[in-house]
């Protein structure tokens, strides 16, 4: 009986820091996983745990190029999502989103499965509401150098509701804000990775801008359940859904933290503010509660030293003389 119920799950990006929890997740709950990844920033270490579970596959592929499997449910992920990553190639970041939907969506409507996207909360740019609802237009620069990743994505989610509307495929749309938790780049230039590996090094702790610009922090475990709550919603419900935690701080006070919880002497040190970076960053999840009956539960003060403890492995052990290991 148990093989009947077991989904073919494919997801893309799955070797990543959000994918390879949720091949985890899916594989736990009893499903035959396929991952895919070109591992331009997803790294084997994330899966390789997995390997041995023989309903886990792993495959190398570009979404940018179609795929041809037989699958029940897809989650996209695929596409660099720090500035440092996405904005090293731009022109492959916009074909990664665009591109990647494309192929994703003509195999979920080729298979029938239902297929969901993991957008970003970056869809609405320098906002000049607060917190951000899911029927908020958004404030984005369409020319910036921060555009191939927001001005993909939100191209990305209008291909999915044109599907959607066009050959009624079942789709899901959500809008992650900042996720953090163990298995994150340690060079992947965002705040929580940055400030942890500066400060067990004892490095001064880059901030940006005066640093009271706030961001809102979710922990991974969380962030996973709301993508599979969302993936079992009834197909009527296609989102988009805000998932992240609205407990709100500023870029300084998550440094002090870092500082304090890592017993670091390092010193923060001020530079300019990046083009278009966000001054607040918040979600409205009073969606994802109506529907999803979903709040996050783990607290910045709980999971920072659960993400600290990883980092601090990763340096304590041998490695590499580049990051990420492929």
């Amino acid at each position: 009986m148990k093989d009947i119920l077991r989904k073919r799950v494919l997801v893309t990006g799955g070797a990543g820091f959000l994918g390879s929890h949720l091949c985890e997740r899916l594989l736990t709950a009893g499903h035959d996983v396929i991952c895919v990844d070109n591992f331009f920033t997803g790294r084997k270490a994330n899966v390789a745990h997995l390997m041995g579970n023989a309903y886990f596959e792993i495959m190398r592929h570009d979404v940018c190029f179609p795929l041809y499997v037989e699958v029940d449910e897809i989650y996209n992920l695929a596409c660099p999502a720090s500035p440092v990553h996405y904005q090293h190639d731009p022109v492959q970041t916009t074909k990664t989103s665009v591109h990647g939907a494309i192929n994703m969506l003509g195999l979920a409507k080729r298979t029938g499965a239902r297929i969901l996207q993991a957008s970003t909360s970056e869809v609405y740019g320098d906002p000049d509401v607060h917190p951000q609802p899911e029927v908020y237009w958004g404030n984005v620069n369409p020319i910036g150098s921060r555009s191939c990743y927001d001005e993909g994505k939100r191209c990305a989610e209008t291909l999915f509701f044109d599907y959607y509307r066009q050959y009624q495929l079942p789709i899901k749309v959500m809008r992650i804000f900042n996720t953090y938790g163990p298995r994150m780049h340690p060079q992947d230039g965002r705040v929580v990775s940055n400030f942890i590996m500066q400060a067990l090094s004892n490095e001064a702790i880059t901030l940006y801008g005066d640093g009271q610009q706030t961001r809102s922090f979710c922990y991974v475990d969380d962030l996973i359940d709301g993508m599979i709550r969302l993936m079992d919603t009834p197909d009527n419900f296609t989102g988009p859904v805000n998932i992240g935690n609205p407990g709100e701080f500023t870029i300084r006070e998550l440094a002090e933290k870092v500082i304090e919880l890592t017993d670091s002497s390092s010193p923060l040190i001020f530079k300019p503010l990046p083009e278009d970076d966000p001054k607040q960053r918040c979600p409205d999840i009073t969606l994802a509660g109506k529907v999803l009956g979903w709040r996050p539960e783990v607290t910045l003060d709980d999971g920072l030293p659960r993400t600290i403890e990883y980092f601090h492995s990763l340096i304590s052990a041998p490695q590499p003389s580049t990051w990420p290991d492929r």
